[in-house]
């Protein structure tokens, strides 16, 4: 229920949601990008996120707190009445008052439909991410409903703002008036302001660096395969690095040392000082960025530059060039080239120009099988499997395709019990698109073949072969849904379609190809070209934007997983099957857990079905 009236001290003047937000927000955010809540503010994932602007949001709106540059404009302190209740909540948000005032500090404050309440200071001196999130978990020492996660978090840490729309209804508030809050936007706290919380704080601060050195650090890549990187991928422990700014302080004492540690091993996998760059500018590597954030913005990228000299001067002295193991330029870890001798486990084709023939007439009767498969989330998985499978069959040239429902699910972004459950369902339909040749045998996958039905033969036969590969899911879908997956596939086959077109060519209802192109636009995929019609934008790349998701790191988790599981039914084999030597002969089974850095033009396919490197 809404309380009767406001907490003490709130002021009781109304003020227009969408004024309130326009008039404050894009002085808060620390940068234009907002996430909008489509579960009624559970949840504000990262593909529901959107340019920032004055027009107040319909849905639950939370902005970044932190830019592309590893900084905050303002600190966020969010008050939670799930805790401990409102009465504590006031009581904390009267103590930070307090606090706030004897530093001569200036906030902002709105207060929620629950009874939280936010506290924002604005700052005239951006800070860095270290920095901030030191001493908002330093002041949650002192106060219990303090929430600290939203400035754990470079990459997802975002939070309401004065105006928006409220889960239970109704909108944040302002405690004060908006003139006022206005005019504290306008004029934010001097860096002297900023100094004096810190020295207030800093018992506190070197209490939680403490903290810090005694807990196990416990990456985000703690589950995820200890696979070395071939030329141009870094270890996962240093892209997580760069991306999230977080470090292990027993092994990197500093930002200082954290930054250096990264740029030596950019250095090291390959990567060119203009890569790097560009990973900061687009905002794929915040974490980086925030280390350089102490310099002024016009010396950052030469402070950049020094430090990579420096770390490709310890480069070379560790690897000379007359060093035959050098590994500046080619890591020496990096998979031998498997591409010429095709695919472990699969006979070659005799005639693999005939088979590529068949393939694109079976892909011919898919697209009109479709219509089959509406925009439900089971039908769409449908489509996403039998996707995979074709492109299988084409990287294999053969319409039978051997490979287990963990390499299937890697390439549609599914678990392997889900893919196993569409895969019996494929199989058992009236007129199959794939039929099941032999059950799965030892370490073998299942043996299926691509096949036309009867009554599609025609059509199919007929029909104009396609350009272009055909795609199971991409990694950077993973992310932004398969919805976004099937419009922007029908954009790259026919470019300018209008909405209606996209309708007919993806088998989606219109709401939800309205609400894919949003998507696809929010992070500059597809634009409007000439009057109704959609294009794509070329300059922006699915790779890097799968890097910019850290899309990757999901992918190897799925991946270790699976490889465990494929140990244990090894050893029970080992146990239990007496022909086990000739059903774990080296050729058999597909070692795709070893595969590690995407190409240029890369799908999960790619890392399910491929060794390219």
């Amino acid at each position: 229920m809404l309380p009767a009236r406001p907490p003490s001290g709130v002021s009781g003047q109304l003020h227009d949601p969408a004024i309130v937000w326009a008039a404050l927000t894009p002085f808060l955010a620390g940068q234009p990008r907002v996430r909008l809540s489509r579960d009624g503010g559970k949840t504000y994932p990262q593909r529901h996120e959107r340019n920032l602007t004055e027009t107040l949001p319909s849905l639950p709106a939370a902005v970044r707190i932190f830019g592309n540059d590893g900084t905050c404009a303002a600190i966020f302190l969010d008050f939670d009445s799930s805790v401990a209740g409102c009465d504590w909540v006031e009581a904390d948000v009267r103590a930070v008052q307090s606090w706030l005032h004897s530093l001569g500090a200036r906030w902002i404050e709105d207060y929620s439909p629950n009874g939280g309440r936010h506290v924002y200071v604005p700052l005239a001196q951006r800070v860095t991410f270290s920095e901030a999130r030191d001493l908002v978990e330093a002041l949650g020492t002192r106060h219990r409903t303090l929430d600290k996660t939203p400035h754990q978090n470079l990459l997802h840490g975002c939070m309401r703002t004065p105006g928006s729309p409220h889960k239970r209804g109704g909108h944040q508030k302002l405690a004060m008036s908006l003139s006022m809050a206005y005019d504290i936007a306008r004029r934010p706290n001097n860096p002297t302001v900023w100094a004096a919380m810190k020295n207030d704080l800093a018992a506190e601060i070197n209490a939680v660096r403490a903290l810090r050195l005694e807990e196990t650090f416990t990456p985000v890549t703690a589950d995820v395969p200890a696979v070395e990187q071939p030329l141009g991928r870094m270890s996962r422990e240093m892209q997580v690095l760069a991306q999230t700014g977080l470090y292990d302080t027993k092994r990197y004492a500093s930002d200082s040392e954290a930054r250096q540690a990264v740029i030596l091993g950019a250095a090291a996998a390959g990567l060119e000082l203009v890569e790097v760059e560009r990973r900061i500018l687009q905002g794929t590597w915040p974490g980086l960025a925030s280390f350089y954030a102490r310099y002024a913005a016009r010396h950052r990228f030469s402070s950049l530059r020094r430090d990579w000299m420096s770390a490709v001067s310890y480069l070379r002295k560790q690897h000379p060039k007359n060093d035959p193991n050098d590994n500046v330029r080619r890591s020496p870890t990096s998979q031998p080239n498997t591409q010429g001798g095709g695919i472990k486990g699969i006979t070659p084709i005799s005639d693999p120009g005939a088979e590529h023939r068949f393939i694109r007439t079976w892909r011919n009767a898919l697209r009109i099988r479709e219509v089959n498969y509406q925009e439900s989330r089971t039908g769409m998985a449908r489509r996403m499997v039998l996707r995979a499978l074709g492109e299988a069959a084409h990287m294999t040239a053969s319409r039978f395709v051997e490979f287990g429902v963990r390499s299937i699910a890697v390439a549609t972004g599914l678990d392997h019990t889900t893919v196993g459950l569409h895969l019996r369902e494929l199989r058992a339909e009236k007129s199959p698109m794939v039929i099941l040749v032999e059950e799965a045998r030892g370490t073998k996958g299942d043996l299926y073949m691509l096949t036309v039905p009867e009554e599609l033969k025609v059509a199919a036969e007929q029909g104009s072969w396609q350009k272009g590969k055909l795609h199971a899911l991409r990694p950077a879908f993973r992310e932004l849904g398969l919805p976004a997956a099937f419009v922007y596939e029908a954009l790259e086959h026919s470019p300018a379609l209008s909405i209606a077109e996209l309708v007919r060519a993806t088998r989606l209802s219109r709401s939800a190809v309205n609400e894919a192109l949003d998507i696809l636009v929010a992070w500059n995929l597809v634009a409007r070209s000439t009057g109704k019609f959609w294009s794509i934008v070329t300059a922006t790349s699915l790779r890097q934007l799968a890097e910019h998701f850290g899309v990757l790191e999901a992918v190897a988790a799925q991946m270790q997983r699976y490889r465990q599981e494929r140990i244990i039914w090894r050893e029970w084999l080992a146990r239990n099957v007496n022909t086990v030597a000739e059903l774990l002969s080296p050729g058999e089974d597909y070692p795709w857990h070893e595969f590690e850095g995407p190409p240029d033009e890369w799908s999960l396919s790619d890392m399910a079905f491929s060794k390219a490197g």
